[in-house]
């Protein structure tokens, strides 16, 4: 049996609240809060009501968040996924998008216990999921090694986050965390192929992984064994398979439990692919910069690596799942609306006239110089000759650059108002602020549906 398998269960399992630094605890109710909110309008979204419709007439405990429906818990953990992914608001920076992967196998766990799960075992739980599905991605090499080569981390390392968070709310043993994970390696899946038309298949890709993992620790929970190899240098194993030229198995427990990786992960303040996040900060700063009127800029140049010029370079605005993977789209938005918030991606707001102006002044250049980990380089040049270039190495949203608490609260009315009345919202709100010390918090289904 792999000694860091055994070693990442063992760590699931014994894992205390106290062990837990007081500002990653901080951190993590943030994340939490903004989850559910992403959560709760991404339910109204298209995709999202429309996978609610394959499961229509289904019956179970879990509540889908948001509306009314009651599910069994995978299918739970499956929509909320999927509404969490939704409308690309979710947080990045985990396995990438922990949050919409990790929150909904958590609650979909909760459903199935008999005993109160505290809001501290809460909070403990969804770490360790951000932790082992983050972990899992950098022993593949990385991001952009691994979704370079055409997986979609968010699936394909999410489920281990999944698992392990599921694990530890149904009281698996280390035993059994073991095989949920190596169960968990045969769910993994997930491909960028819908990066070329702009199709739905992105937004289910955290609703399954969040099913996979609930499930895999559901039959490890019963007895059913999962391989033990699975990070090992042997045909079939995860990283073999997945990462063979790029893995770096190490990085499954370098620094474990010193080194916490929710800690690295962003809450983004704009609808759109985090890799657009930081040109839209330059683009804004350069305008301030420069002291000049929308009308008065010439144009805009991008220097960006090759790795997002694949992922974020298209011009294709058709639907809003395209747009808000296009970084051309983003500074248009920036510059036409003012904004990169959700309704800058609407179907009006896109067929703008202005935004095909701009987007045909919006020039991309991939440098080969830059770190395919690194921010673009934007250059805004005004009619009148001047130019200035900017580099945001640390967008808003990052750890190290964090919304106020002011703006993350303004950023969930602004999403739960979509689907309830303020006075449900606020009451909601009041209860995540305060999660650590609720006692039993199976309540939120008080106020999430």
């Amino acid at each position: 049996m792999s000694e860091r398998l055994q070693h990442l269960a063992r760590f699931c399992v014994d894992t205390r609240f106290e062990d837990l630094p007081p500002a990653l605890v901080k951190q993590t109710t943030r994340h939490i809060l903004d989850t559910f909110g992403a959560s709760l309008a991404g339910a109204d979204s298209d995709v999202a009501r429309t996978a609610q419709q394959v499961f229509a007439g289904e019956t179970g405990n879990a509540l889908v968040w948001g509306t009314r429906l009651r599910v069994g818990a995978a299918q739970a953990a499956m929509l909320n996924g999927v509404a969490a992914h939704a409308l690309e608001l979710d947080d990045t920076g985990g396995c990438d998008h922990s949050g919409a992967v990790v929150l909904p196998a958590v609650m979909a766990a909760l459903s199935m216990t008999d005993q109160p799960v505290s809001g501290r075992e809460l909070i403990t739980a969804v770490i360790l999921g951000y932790e082992i599905g983050r972990r899992v991605l950098e022993a593949c090499g990385g991001y952009s090694a691994h979704n370079g080569a055409g997986w979609h981390s968010t699936a394909t390392c999410g489920v281990f986050g999944a698992a392990a968070a599921s694990a530890r709310i149904l009281g698996l043993s280390a035993g059994q965390t073991v095989s949920a994970l190596g169960i968990a390696a045969s769910f993994s899946g997930g491909l960028w192929a819908f990066i070329h038309d702009g199709s739905h298949s992105k937004k289910l890709h955290s609703g399954r992984a969040a099913e996979g993992g609930l499930l895999a620790a559901r039959f490890a929970q019963q007895g059913i064994s999962g391989p033990t190899q699975i990070f090992d240098d042997v045909w079939g194993g995860f990283l073999k398979t997945l990462a063979p030229a790029t893995a770096t198995p190490d990085a499954l427990d370098a620094e474990l439990g010193v080194v916490w990786k929710l800690a690295r992960c962003s809450i983004k303040p704009y609808a759109s692919c985090r890799g657009t996040h930081s040109a839209i900060d330059a683009l804004g700063l350069l305008l301030e910069q420069l002291d000049v009127p929308v009308d008065q800029v010439e144009d805009v140049q991008v220097s960006l690596c090759g790795f997002l010029q694949g992922m974020c370079g298209s011009h294709d605005v058709s639907t809003q799942a395209a747009a808000q993977m296009s970084l051309p789209y983003a500074l248009a938005a920036r510059l036409v609306h003012g904004h990169c918030r959700l309704q800058a991606f609407d179907d009006e707001q896109r067929c703008d006239p202005r935004i095909a102006h701009w987007m045909s002044r919006i020039r991309l250049e991939v440098d080969p110089q830059l770190s395919e980990d690194g921010e673009p380089v934007v250059t805004l040049r005004t009619v009148d000759g001047r130019q200035a270039s900017l580099c945001v190495e640390v967008p808003l949203g990052a750890p190290g650059n964090p919304l106020s608490e002011a703006a993350l609260e303004y950023k969930f009315f602004s999403l739960a108002l979509r689907v309830m009345p303020r006075r449900q919202a606020e009451q909601l709100l009041g209860q995540l602020w305060r999660i650590e010390e609720m006692e039993s918090v199976r309540t939120l289904d008080r106020w999430l549906g």
